[in-house]
């Protein structure tokens, strides 16, 4: 089959990794891809929101079967578009992926399913919304409505952080029109957790369980980012809480997306608040999360490509996935700055060390580029994601960071304390 995988971030290249690997992929192509990509397929220098030129590339080198990574092309309705070419792809239609790209919609359809999120309401005055918070009080959760690459959630301890969220979403048009409307909802309390499942519209495949690192710094402080780092399996996800997800929020999200006419093709990511109470619901992305893809695709011990088809197909239901019994960790390695401004183009040497030989040990491209002399250059804000497997966490989480002093990028920073609640248990 001839395999076209859509994105460009460290995400893409775990899922290209994995696929490549496959007996059923001959030839991989990546649009546009990154230098790690290319050492395993052929990238092509089409936008992941080029719509119009993703299908034309798709029908041109004769694609069997494409993997939608980012959020923004689904939304956009890339896999309706390549549908309607009679090509066939893995990822929900702009419909259903309205469950990321817009979290009122999301935050509606599990108030009408009975799936237990945070109290909320939804506001596209700014006024309304100051005094709505005024009202609830702080800590308090402000949120774009729409696509905001990760940035977009603010959650305010106090009343001024929060009115001056407002501000910035709805007045000054930090998100643009993302955030023209906005979901205020009640903070939760307890442990995250990251959740996949895949769906094919009317059965669930459970996948594994993460937990990320959201702030820039150790000890949990510092702004919000896409993620410092990730580990999987996380302990929080008991056998108990793993059947309460699935019985209290994908079963009934499935249902209720088929009941409304827009069955969900593709991977649910569930972000989850484990609490007293047991789980709720925080977000639903429509793609894998990035850097838990990395850590799933690492212990995964199954060919991952007849599962997203059969996704696709409708046929899930007859098909299984094994998990390696080990621990992964992904460490993100970052530019000094991120999620603020940054510089671009510092030269990042010693990737190819990086492993040691080790073939548990994996350096994923995220931003990165090659500069005139063929040198390997920070090209983002999160640019590289070491990941490690071993039989325990502690164990994978030393070979990671090993890995990580050895590759020489004076211009970067990551977090230390990866997997800290793992470890503390």
């Amino acid at each position: 089959m001839n395999i076209l995988i859509v994105g460009s971030g460290a995400r893409e290249h775990a899922l290209a990794w994995a696929i490549s690997a496959s007996p059923l992929c001959d030839r991989l192509i990546c649009a546009p891809g990154n230098p790690g990509m290319a050492a395993l397929g052929d990238c092509v220098s089409v936008g992941s929101e080029d719509i119009a030129g993703l299908v034309a590339l798709a029908q041109r080198e004769s694609v069997d079967f494409v993997v939608v990574g980012p959020e923004a092309p689904l939304v956009a309705g890339l896999v309706d578009r390549l549908a309607e070419a009679g090509i066939k792809a893995f990822g929900p239609s702009a419909a259903a992926a309205q469950l990321e790209g817009s979290k009122g919609f999301m935050k509606d359809l599990c108030a009408r399913a009975g799936i237990p999120t945070a109290a909320y309401a939804r506001f596209t005055d700014a006024e309304a919304a100051k005094a709505y918070i005024r009202d609830k009080g702080a800590p308090i959760v402000v949120k774009a409505d729409g696509l905001a690459a990760g940035k977009g959630v603010t959650v305010a301890a106090t009343l001024e952080e929060a009115l001056a969220a407002v501000e910035d979403a709805m007045l000054d048009r930090r998100f643009g029109e993302a955030g023209a409307e906005l979901v205020i909802e009640d903070v939760l309390e307890g442990e995250e957790l990251s959740y996949f499942a895949l769906a094919d519209g009317k059965s669930l495949l459970a996948l594994a369980s993460a937990q990320d690192h959201k702030r820039a710094f150790d000890g949990d402080e510092g702004p919000n980012t896409g993620g410092m780092g990730a580990y999987s399996p996380a302990p929080v996800a008991t056998p108990e809480i793993e059947a309460r997800v699935h019985a209290e929020i994908l079963e009934p999200l499935l249902r209720q997306m088929a009941d409304e006419g827009m069955p969900y093709k593709g991977v649910l990511f569930l972000g989850l608040m484990i609490g007293k109470a047991g789980p709720k619901l925080i977000e639903i992305n429509c793609r894998f999360g990035d850097p838990e893809c990395e850590v799933l695709m690492a212990r995964l011990d199954s060919d991952i490509l007849p599962a997203l088809i059969a996704c696709a197909d409708g046929v899930l239901a007859s098909t299984d996935l094994r998990w390696r019994d080990a621990a992964a960790i992904c460490v993100v390695l970052a530019s000094n700055g991120y999620p603020g401004s940054y510089g671009k183009g510092s030269v990042i040497r010693g990737v190819e060390n990086a492993a040691a030989g080790d073939g548990d040990v994996i350096v994923f491209h995220a931003g990165t580029a090659l500069n005139p002399a063929g040198e390997l250059t920070a090209n983002g804000g999160r640019v590289l994601t070491v990941t490690a497997v071993a039989p325990d966490v502690k164990t994978a989480r030393d070979k990671a960071y090993a890995a990580v002093d050895r590759i020489d990028w004076p211009d970067g920073f990551c977090r230390h304390d990866i997997a800290w609640r793992a470890l503390e248990r």
